[in-house]
């Protein structure tokens, strides 16, 4: 089977796998505080006809409904996050279904460093790609709480998960100047990840991909459901 991934911008990736293309986390427009920092790869008229979208949470910067609206066909399924389905009904897009991941993440957070994300090397055993968010992401006026996983950590995730592939995501955003001082810290950036990927996964390949550039993996694995831990 075929795998290509084509980065959008941010945590919004398009995969095709053979024909069958999935949209993660679409963010479309910017907004005060939400600036992508990079070109963006596709407007959403401009997409390829979708099987279906995938939505992690509900942070606009992942879940921007307003401009993917301008999608054509509101009959694409959504799969989102518990709690979500309703937005995206009242967005036009009447096919959805939420579901409860089975590993645990912080409410309120994005996507750390967590141990149960170990469970993903159990379920699956042969990973050809992992995207995976490098930014370190953190809120000053919480005391300087982390919502996503560094660049060092990402790669330590990767040495448990052993994809084939790895591709950096989620480190362009910026939330302006001002905001940036005063609220935010970032630690983390692509090329620190795949300097760290060399010593946490050396047989991991990384792969850094501006907006709009394909990559393809050939031989990938057919999909296959996770509902069970392999054997």
């Amino acid at each position: 089977m075929t795998l290509t991934v084509t980065r959008v911008t941010h945590a919004c990736v398009l995969l095709d796998f053979a024909g069958q293309r999935l949209l993660t986390d679409p963010w479309f427009s910017e907004r005060r505080g939400y600036y992508r920092g990079e070109p963006l790869a596709f407007a959403p008229g401009a997409l390829p006809e979708l099987t279906g979208v995938l939505v992690s949470h509900g942070h606009y910067d992942h879940f921007d409904l307003a401009a993917f609206a301008a999608y054509p066909d509101h009959a694409v399924p959504f799969v989102v996050k518990r709690g979500l389905a309703a937005q995206v009904r009242q967005a036009g897009f009447g096919n959805v279904t939420e579901v409860d991941p089975w590993e645990q993440a912080s409410l309120g957070g994005d996507t750390l460093r967590i141990a149960e994300l170990d469970e993903v090397a159990t379920r699956f055993g042969r990973i050809d790609l992992a995207l995976l968010p490098v930014n370190g992401l953190a809120i000053r006026p919480a005391f300087n709480r982390q919502v996503v996983m560094t660049a060092e950590e990402a790669a330590e995730l990767a040495g448990v998960l052993r994809p084939r592939v790895a591709v950096p995501i989620h480190y362009a955003y910026t939330a302006g100047p001002l905001r940036d001082r005063l609220l935010l810290r970032y630690d983390g950036t692509p090329q620190r990840f795949a300097t760290a990927l060399q010593s946490a996964a050396p047989a991991t390949r990384a792969r850094i991909l501006e907006p709009g550039e394909p990559l393809t993996i050939n031989g990938a694995a057919p999909v296959q459901d996770p509902g069970s831990p392999r054997r």
